[in-house]
C-alpha cells in the first residue's frame, strides 16, 4: 500500500499524497451491508454545535463491520478489499461457507482468497478472532473487546496494534498503541495481526478541499481572535497568549486531565501519560 506522489503543478499538488490503492479489489460495495447515514456536523440531538470544526463533506453510506466476530467455527473466505469512507482501516468482505455475508476490518497481510476463522478452536493466524484466554503470549492483536460479547471497540485505526503481555486470573495485560498496558478480561475476543493500511499516517493532504471533502471545517487560532472570544485574543499585531494555554472555554488546554471514566481506572496497570 504505497504512496502516490504529483508533480508540483500547483502549491496544493506540491507536497499531496494518496494512497495508490492498489489493494482494492473493487469499486462496489455489497449493498445489503450498507446503511444510510446523515451527517451530525457536530451537533448534539438538540441541534447544538457540541463538537467544532465539523460540516460539510461527501455523503457516504455506513458499512455494517463485524466487529463481534460471533459466528464460531464457520470458516470464511476473503472475497473483496474494499475502500471505506467512515474509517481510515480497509475491510474486507467475508464469504462463509453457510451463505453469509459479513465485512471485517482487513489485518496486514490478509489479501482474496484467504480463510479466515472465529471462535475458541481457532488457530492464532492473522484474521482469526478468538478468546483472549487462547492467544499466545507476545501476539500481536486488534480489534480488542473490552465488555465480552460487545464487540471489538478499541485498537481498529489503520496501521495500530497491541500486544498481549501476560495472563493473570480472570483478566490479561496488553499494551495498546498508546504505551498504556490495560487489562482486559480474558474472555473478550481479539483479532490476531495488525490493522492494514500502514501507510495512512504518512499521507499528506495537501490543499483544504481535501480536507474539507472528508468533512473538516477550518479552524482558527486563538491568538488571532478577539477578546471577547478567546482568552488568547487581543493585543497589538502579533502577541503571545499572555497565558498558559487555555481552551476557548477558560479550561487548561495542555496536561489537564479531562478523563471521566474513574470505573475503569483500576484497569489500568501503567498510564501512557508516565514516561
Amino acid at each position: 500500500m504505497p504512496l502516490r506522489t504529483y508533480k508540483a503543478t500547483s502549491p496544493g499538488r506540491r507536497g499531496m499524497t494518496r494512497s495508490t490503492f492498489e489493494e482494492i479489489t473493487t469499486d462496489e460495495p455489497y449493498k445489503p451491508l450498507l446503511e444510510p447515514q446523515k451527517r451530525a456536523s457536530g451537533r448534539n440531538n438538540a441541534g447544538r454545535l457540541t463538537v467544532r470544526h465539523r460540516g460539510g463533506g461527501e455523503k457516504t453510506h455506513y458499512r455494517r463491520i463485524d466487529f463481534k466476530r460471533d459466528k464460531h467455527g464457520v470458516p470464511a473466505r476473503v472475497a473483496t478489499v474494499e475502500y471505506d469512507p467512515n474509517r481510515s482501516a480497509r475491510i474486507g468482505l467475508l464469504h462463509y461457507r453457510d451463505g453469509e455475508k459479513r465485512y471485517m476490518l482487513l489485518p496486514h497481510g490478509l489479501k482474496v482468497g484467504d480463510i479466515v476463522l472465529s471462535g475458541p478452536e481457532a488457530e492464532a493466524r492473522v484474521g482469526n478472532a478468538l478468546p483472549i484466554a487462547k492467544i499466545p503470549l507476545g501476539t500481536t492483536i486488534h480489534s480488542i473487546e473490552l465488555i465480552p460479547g460487545k464487540g471489538g471497540q478499541i485498537v481498529r485505526s489503520a496501521g495500530t496494534s497491541a500486544q498481549l503481555l501476560a495472563k493473570e486470573g480472570d483478566y490479561a495485560q496488553v499494551r495498546l498503541p498508546s504505551g498504556e498496558v490495560r487489562r482486559v478480561n480474558i474472555r473478550c475476543m481479539a483479532t490476531v495481526g495488525q490493522v492494514g493500511n500502514l501507510d495512512h499516517e504518512n499521507q499528506n493532504l495537501g490543499k483544504a478541499g481535501r480536507a474539507r471533502h472528508m468533512g473538516q471545517r477550518p479552524e482558527v487560532r486563538g491568538v488571532v481572535m478577539n477578546p471577547r472570544d478567546h482568552p488568547h485574543g487581543g493585543g497589538e499585531g502579533k502577541s503571545p497568549t499572555g497565558m498558559p494555554p487555555k481552551t476557548p472555554w477558560g479550561k487548561p488546554a495542555m496536561g489537564y486531565r479531562t478523563r471521566r471514566g474513574k470505573t475503569t481506572s483500576r484497569l489500568i496497570v501503567r498510564s501512557r501519560h508516565r514516561k
